[in-house]
Parts: structure tokens; C-alpha cells; sequence
């Protein structure tokens, strides 16, 4: 429990910021998640009751914090606010541009009142520039970041990631800048503002590409499942479903060529380098397809790994989740006192996986004790 003794206020909705409090209760903080009276986290509702009268998404991550219901726009709501303010290290929130300044509870206004609370923001756009007070989503925050271009092959149309990318990783971010903010107020005594945001995530998943295009003025080839730089490194058709080889050098190359039967190709001017066989692809690709298609794909796994070369299969999540290695690392964990399970945290200390201790809180049912907590409880040192 690394944040034993960290106080976290989460004022989040949805995901982005309840997955950084998340993240956070995972290592061991105590977090508060302040939520409106009437309904709370808008996630409660995104989809149907899974347990308790909120939606699964909720449940997800929502789990290790307490609740705590306050109408901050009221004068009481927002004294207890500032009396659980003056008792936190770290405050952390995704409300919608301008909000937290009609509030009053906007970064330079509240850090100057609470100097050693370190400050959190996330936004969709930025906290700069001429689109900083616009909100946005996932899917809107993809398409407009360029990122949805990046996936898929040649030919096809840009397509939103299956996965919540920018808003998990904004989550992320946000943890790493309050954890280094954290080890600096340690040495200076004061907080910091820390802003992170969809966009610039997204901007940071897509690095490789961009950089190619603000450096060279090209953009490199969507290759589906494939890669860039590297050839093989994508996936190929079995005689029953497909896998995927990785080879990330001449070396192992080598073994790959040796394996299909044809050790030559390993010596042809066409292949034997990495370079040469990103300008002949299609020709080595096309010689590969013809004989991997001829045995089931666990026969070729099963050679290709004893040779050291990565393949695997492409699973569904399915049998993803049912693979020996998913259920030796025990990451799905039954959540304490309920009939579910959940994916834990993907860190271990000591070779001992960061807990799930509770559940996800039924609205309101800390908020007296947080609030009694308090004020007994001394200002952030």
C-alpha cells in the first residue's frame, strides 16, 4: 500500500478522472469521491444496473473510494469542501471547462487557499488555445487528434480505437504528474497545478507517426496489423486462424527462415537485412502466407517459440482471458463482498499485486464520516 496516509479528492465523472482515483485507491490512498447529491457520477447510469442500481462502467472503476455527496454549489456544500480540501494532498477532476471557477474551486483559487494541496485538471482540448473551454469525448477526441487515421491498413477509413485509450491514458498521466508533484512537495513544502488532456494524450499515442510528419513531411503506410519499420512483424492466415510473428531483427529473421524451410532467404539480397525486406515486403509476405497456410497455427507457434521467435495467437478476448499465462498472473480479481470480479491493477510490489479492498461506493454513504474525519483531522503537512 505505497499512498498509505495520502487523502485524494476526486471530483470525477465518468472516466477519465475516477480512472486516475482508481489508480490511485489501488496503491493505497484514500479517496474521496465527491459527487453530486441528486444522481452523482454520471457513470452510475451509462448503461444498465449491474449491481446496486449502477451501471458496470461505474463499478469498474469506481472501486477502493468512498463517496462522498456535497451540493457545491451551495454555501454549506462548499464549506465542507474546503474543510476536506484542507486535509488532502491531492485533488483530482474532469469538470467541464469553466465549472470549477464558477464553483470557486479552480486551481490558482484554491491552491492559494491550500498551498500544499496538490491541484489535478484534466480536460479534453487543453488548458491553452483557442479550443481550452470546449469539451469533448473518446470517439470526438480521436477522430479530431488524428489518431483514428492510425488505424487500420491501406484503404481503409479511419476507425475509432476499441478502447477507451485517451481517456484511460489521460487517467495515467494524471497520476504520474500527481506522483511526481508529490515527491517535489516533499522537497519544497508547496503543491502544484497539474494539467493533463485528451488530446495531448492522444498526441502522445500517435507520437510516432507525427514525428514522422513534422520531421520528414511523410506519413508512413497503415499496415493493419503490421509494422512500419520491421518486417515480418504482423499477422498471417494458419490453416485454422491467424497469429501473429514478431521479428525485430536479422537474427531472429534467420531462425524464422530456417523454420518455414527455407534457411536461404536469409542470404537472398532481397531479405537477408531489415531494410531490404521493408523494400521487398510484398514478395516476402506473399512467400510466407503460402506456407503458413499449409499447418494449423499451433503447430507453427509451438516451433516458432522453441526456435525463439515471438508469435502468438490472435485471440478473442475470450480466450484471451482464458490463456494459462492471464490466469497465472491473477490479475482478475473477486471484489470483496460482492459476486463479481474485476481486472485489478497491472502493478505488484514485492511480487504482491496491488489490491482491490472494496467495491465501488453507493452514493453518499461516507460523507459523514469523511466530513467528522476532517475536522479532526489536521491540515495536509
Amino acid at each position: 500500500m505505497m499512498l498509505r496516509g495520502i487523502r485524494v479528492l476526486e471530483l470525477g465523472q465518468v472516466l477519465s478522472a475516477p480512472f486516475a482515483g482508481a489508480i490511485m485507491g489501488d496503491l493505497g490512498a484514500e479517496v474521496l469521491k465527491i459527487e453530486r447529491v441528486d444522481g452523482g457520477d454520471d457513470a452510475r447510469r451509462m448503461g444498465q444496473d449491474f449491481r446496486h442500481g449502477d451501471a458496470f462502467t461505474f463499478h469498474m472503476v469506481n472501486r477502493n473510494k468512498q463517496s462522498v455527496a456535497l451540493d457545491l454549489k451551495s454555501e454549506a456544500g462548499r464549506a465542507d469542501f474546503e474543510a476536506l480540501a484542507a486535509t488532502a494532498d491531492i485533488l483530482i477532476h474532469n469538470l467541464r471547462p469553466g465549472v470549477p471557477e464558477a464553483l470557486g474551486i479552480d486551481g490558482p483559487g484554491l491552491t492559494a487557499r491550500h498551498p500544499r494541496l496538490i491541484y489535478c485538471a484534466i480536460s479534453a482540448f487543453g488548458h491553452i488555445g483557442p479550443m481550452r473551454d470546449r469539451p469533448g469525448y473518446e470517439p470526438l477526441i480521436q477522430a479530431y487528434s488524428g489518431l483514428s487515421d492510425t488505424n487500420g491498413g491501406p484503404g481503409d477509413p479511419p476507425m475509432r480505437m476499441g478502447v477507451a485509450v485517451c481517456d484511460q491514458g489521460t487517467g495515467m498521466w494524471i497520476v504520474i504528474g500527481a506522483l511526481a508533484a508529490l515527491q517535489n512537495r516533499q522537497r519544497t513544502g508547496r503543491g502544484t497545478i497539474v494539467t493533463a488532456s485528451l488530446l495531448e494524450t492522444a498526441l502522445v499515442w500517435a507520437a510516432q507517426r507525427g514525428d514522422e510528419w513534422t520531421n520528414s513531411g511523410t506519413m508512413p503506410a497503415k499496415h493493419r496489423s503490421g509494422h512500419p519499420a520491421l518486417v515480418p512483424y504482423e499477422a498471417f492466415d494458419a490453416a485454422d486462424g491467424p497469429f501473429i510473428i514478431c521479428c525485430g531483427n536479422d537474427r531472429l529473421f534467420q531462425k524464422l527462415a530456417q523454420e518455414l524451410g527455407h534457411p536461404d532467404w536469409a542470404e537472398d539480397a532481397l531479405f537477408a537485412t531489415n531494410r531490404a525486406r521493408l523494400n521487398n515486403k510484398a514478395d516476402l509476405v506473399a512467400r510466407m502466407d503460402a506456407i503458413l497456410r499449409t499447418q494449423p497455427r499451433a503447430v507453427w507457434i509451438e516451433r516458432l517459440e522453441a526456435a525463439g521467435v515471438p508469435a502468438a495467437p490472435i485471440n478473442t478476448l475470450p480466450e484471451a482471458l482464458a490463456e494459462p499465462q492471464v490466469k497465472a498472473l491473477g490479475i482478475m480479481t473477486q471484489v470483496p463482498g460482492e459476486d463479481y470480479k474485476l481486472t485489478a491493477s497491472p502493478l505488484s510490489f514485492d511480487g504482491v499485486r496491488a489490491p482491490i479492498l472494496s467495491s465501488a461506493p453507493r452514493l453518499g454513504t461516507g460523507t459523514a464520516t469523511a466530513l467528522a474525519s476532517a475536522r479532526r483531522r489536521p491540515a495536509a503537512e
